[in-house]
């Protein structure tokens, strides 16, 4: 590290839940402007992971929980997708007793423990002045947690769902957007090829942003999007109807993970839950594409249609990222900057209506972001709808929060 008494300050950094790309180029944008203007940084590896398993000694070999960053480092990374200082899903105010470090095992025996106190400790062991956690409502709500506890953190936001409240954009949409429009036009050759019905799984616990902006675009025929419990029996109607009109004989749904059936609930791979109390979503697709099968010979005079059913996963959040998810990255970094230069903290760098800006940290806590289903989903035919885009952002369907 560079002698503490020739910097402004100490800056730490951090990447939770899932990767997508454009980590990197958040994590180069803050690395670069911070040492310029004079402050040291540190990424903490493993997200909040590498902020409780710290150990207090100046001697013991910290090299696993956090390292101090170079414009080396960070040039070498800067065009790459996924975080080079790795992830986690991991709560310090909710970790479960087979997850507590060795060294805290000792304080901390019950069945869910809050290491917030450890946390502040090591912030302060590591003299780090402002913490910047990059990711989307679960890592940002502990960020919320740290603010109350006197830290100052400026929160940058980041998740393909692009769920996060109080912005327009959050990191690794646009290129989750971008795979899934080329994925889905790949793969529908294939469903032309045999005549079926042609079903998507793709991200979407709660928000079927990644679901519907792609459909809208003319990815697919359909969609079904969490915020509205599907009649299954009309979504293969409609299917069937689109299959007749189109002259290669298929039809296409994107479905997001956290959709579910009228009357019905969400889908899970396991019940176990991570940190967050979330069980892993999965499977909503598998149940459409057999359903579908079933119900097509009513719709298509006795002839049952058959599906291919592909998950789409980890393909939209892996390898590099698009011009939009290198370019509001920088901004962002930049944006934090900003704000630690004027001295202020407990804020969110946002997009709004197409303007760079900032928000209370609070707001990440404060509702839910999912699309207004009478504004922007028609309900009877299973799609988009707008009227106008006149002054509307980029992506349509994210200034209402």
């Amino acid at each position: 590290m560079s002698n503490i008494n020739n910097i402004k300050g100490r800056i730490g950094i951090l990447t939770g839940g899932g990767d997508v790309p454009g980590l990197n180029p958040a994590i180069r944008a803050v690395t670069i402007r911070a040492l310029r203007e004079g402050y040291e940084v540190l990424g903490i590896k493993r997200g909040w992971a590498g902020m409780i398993d710290i150990v207090r000694d100046k001697s013991y070999d910290n090299s696993n929980n956090f390292i101090t960053l170079t414009e080396n480092t960070v040039n070498r990374i800067g065009r790459t997708g996924g975080t080079f200082l790795h992830s986690s899903r991991t709560r310090p105010s909710h970790i479960p007793k087979i997850n507590v470090p060795k060294h805290c095992s000792d304080t901390y025996n019950e069945e869910i423990n809050d290491l917030t106190p450890e946390v502040l400790k090591n912030i302060d062991f590591l003299g780090i002045d402002y913490m910047i956690p990059i990711g989307g409502d679960d890592t940002l709500s502990y960020g919320v947690r740290l603010h109350k506890e006197g830290i100052k953190v400026i929160a940058i936001p980041k998740t393909m769902d692009n769920d996060v409240p109080g912005t327009d954009y959050c990191i690794g949409f646009s290129t989750c957007v971008t795979r899934t429009i080329m994925l889905t036009h790949s793969l529908r050759t294939s469903a032309g090829s045999h005549e079926r019905f042609f079903v998507l799984e793709v991200f979407g616990r709660y928000a079927g942003f990644t679901a519907l902006l792609p459909t809208m675009a003319g990815a697919a025929n359909r969609c079904v999007i969490p915020e509205y419990k599907f009649d299954i029996n009309k979504l293969t109607e409609l299917l069937v109807a689109d299959r007749k009109t189109n002259p290669s004989s298929y039809s296409v749904v994107l479905v997001s993970e956290g959709a579910m059936f009228d009357g019905g609930e969400m889908i899970f791979e396991s019940h176990e839950v991570d940190m967050f109390g979330h069980k892993k979503l999965g499977g909503i697709g598998d149940l459409i594409s057999i359903k579908l099968k079933e119900l097509s010979s009513e719709y298509n005079n006795g002839q049952r249609i058959n599906v291919i059913n592909q998950r789409l996963g980890y393909l939209v959040r892996c390898g590099d990222p698009d011009a939009i998810d290198s370019i509001v990255p920088m901004a962002y970094g930049n944006l934090a900057l900003d704000l630690i230069m004027e001295g202020t903290h407990g804020r969110l760098v946002t997009l709004k209506n197409g303007r760079y800006d900032n928000s209370p940290i609070e707001v990440v806590t404060s509702v839910k972001k999912v699309i207004d289903v009478d504004k922007y989903y028609n309900t009877e035919r299973l799609r988009p709808q707008y009227k106008s885009f006149e002054s509307k952002p980029l992506f349509i369907m994210a200034s209402d929060t």
